[in-house]
């Protein structure tokens, strides 16, 4: 059984990974002896990936087959409300409770962004990265948990935000205002930049969608 661990974790990142990433879509079926062709593992760590995939409703039944959600109009309004009232807790918390590092931390990755914005996806990874450290900075284990699953599901919607037209020289300033109040140690400042970040996400969202 300690052997199995690990390659049960490697399927389940590997398969996420590949639909972070745009190999499969939303609406792509699953199939678990090609998966595991593809990622040189056995079909059980693949089976019990697409198993915990799809009691994230990661996945869903068409039939017999496993296939990648979607989001319709409604659940995606929804994602970007409760990630909306989480991630402005996890900034008033982190203005609390934020080490001093970890804050620096921060506004340094602020600044090495700059360098990122013609380059989307490696603008979505730093963003990424950003949201990931602000949630441990709100030092709420409980909270963070609850930020990983949000933060999964955006996974299926395919295309980063920030491919559209000067959206990641907005997100720095965003990310920028966001730093600039947990530095100040204002945690009403700090929610209030962080909502205003994911509305603006959202609207830029529907704009893509609508094209």
């Amino acid at each position: 059984m300690q052997d199995v661990k690990p390659a049960q974790k490697d399927a389940y990142e590997l398969v996420l990974d590949a639909i972070d990433s745009g190999i499969y879509r939303p609406g792509d079926r699953l199939v678990e002896s090609e998966l595991a062709e593809r990622f040189g593992v056995s079909r059980t760590p693949v089976r019990e990936a697409l198993q915990r995939l799809e009691t994230q409703s990661l996945l869903t039944r068409d039939g017999r087959s496993l296939i990648v959600a979607s989001l319709d109009h409604n659940q995606l309004a929804e994602l970007y409300e409760v990630r909306a009232e989480l991630e402005g807790l996890a900034a008033r918390l982190a203005a609390q409770h934020a080490a001093p590092e970890e804050i620096r931390v921060l506004r340094d990755m602020v600044e090495a962004d700059r360098a990122l914005v013609d380059d989307p996806g490696a603008m979505a990874q730093a963003n990424r990265r950003f949201h990931r450290q602000l949630h441990r900075a709100s030092h709420n284990r409980y909270l963070v948990q609850q930020l990983d699953l949000v933060h999964r599901t955006m996974v299926l919607l395919a295309t980063t935000t920030l491919s559209a037209e000067g959206r990641s020289s907005k997100a720095i300033r965003e990310h920028d205002a966001i730093v600039s109040a947990l530095e100040a140690r204002n945690g009403s400042a700090a929610d209030e930049a962080l909502r205003s970040h994911i509305s603006k996400a959202f609207e830029t969202r529907l704009k893509l969608n609508a094209e």
